[in-house]
């Protein structure tokens, strides 16, 4: 493996911890501010700037992105983004021992369960370490970057009104973010014929569309939902969306073998099963709410 993919994979292992600490500050901040309204979301986004924890999660992700960036600029899409879904085990030890939530049964087996199912995808990424970037089609780029943004979209409109409307959103907010991933992986090839011409190329209003959008939506995941199910499916449908695009867009070698592959489809279902049981059933969530549970009603113990 060559010495830039090494140093990728190493900035995505600090990614992974990075964006997990600025999520749960984001939500501490969130939290504690009015809520995100989606006929003004622009105005009621804004007032979270006004929570200083929020504004410090933010700082936390805007370098986790910087880490990002640099590690998919290094190495293959596929492995960078194994790397930080395995990372995903973090958030369970992290929001329990660090940010005082409660973390149930249910949700540190669930989110075991989908970092198992991502490093399960990593075990069977063959041939995919040779170099930091693959060609891809326009076409097949745009068109599967279109489709993970009207998903996220579908998703934020059925979750209006649902009894896991935090969670759904969450999912939404992932696929946002997937779609602005995907994007800046292709433009990651583009980095020697300087800044201008990554700048001013059509897929930077792209990722900063999708980026902003996933914030927005993400806020509002955090100020309704649990943090460690909304945080744990927000992941695993980001990664799920950049992990397919390594053989999707970017053809990177899909498992030689039958049982290999068979592998990586039953490793995707896991992750997918995994992250719809990680969130605790209606009766449970609205028990809790009804109690007073500090974490029921979207606030922290540590706040």
């Amino acid at each position: 493996m060559p010495l830039s993919v090494q140093v990728g994979l190493a900035l995505a292992v600090a990614t992974a911890l990075c964006s997990i600490v600025g999520f749960l500050y984001k939500h501490r901040g969130a939290a504690e501010s009015p809520h995100v309204e989606w006929r003004h979301p622009v105005r009621t986004s804004l007032g979270l700037f006004r929570s200083r924890w929020y504004c410090l999660g933010l700082l936390v992700a805007v370098g986790s992105w910087g880490l990002h960036v640099a590690s998919l600029s290094l190495a293959p899409i596929s492995l960078v983004q194994s790397v930080i879904a395995g990372g995903l085990v973090l958030l369970t030890v992290v929001a329990d021992r660090m940010f005082g939530h409660r973390v149930t049964r249910r949700e540190w087996i669930g989110v075991a369960l989908t970092a198992l199912g991502l490093a399960f995808l990593g075990a069977t990424l063959e041939g995919t370490a040779d170099s930091a970037h693959a060609s891809h089609s326009g076409a097949t780029l745009a068109l599967y970057v279109a489709l993970a943004g009207v998903g996220a979209l579908a998703v934020a409109a059925l979750a209006r009104g649902a009894a896991h409307e935090g969670v759904l959103l969450g999912a939404a907010a992932g696929l946002a973010w997937g779609a602005s991933d995907v994007s800046i992986k292709a433009q990651s090839g583009r980095l020697g014929d300087g800044v201008a011409a990554v700048l001013l190329h059509p897929l930077a209003l792209v990722i900063l569309v999708a980026s902003l959008a996933g914030l927005t939506i993400s806020a509002r995941s955090l100020q309704l939902g649990l943090p460690v199910a909304v945080i744990a499916v927000t992941a695993a449908a980001a990664n799920v969306v950049t992990i397919a695009a390594g053989p999707v867009v970017f053809r990177e070698p899909l498992p030689g073998n039958a049982p290999a592959l068979v592998l990586r489809i039953a490793a995707f279902a896991l992750v997918i099963v995994a992250a719809a049981l990680t969130p605790a059933p209606v009766g449970e969530f609205h028990a809790g709410r009804r109690a007073g549970d500090p974490q029921a009603i979207g606030t922290s113990p540590a706040a």
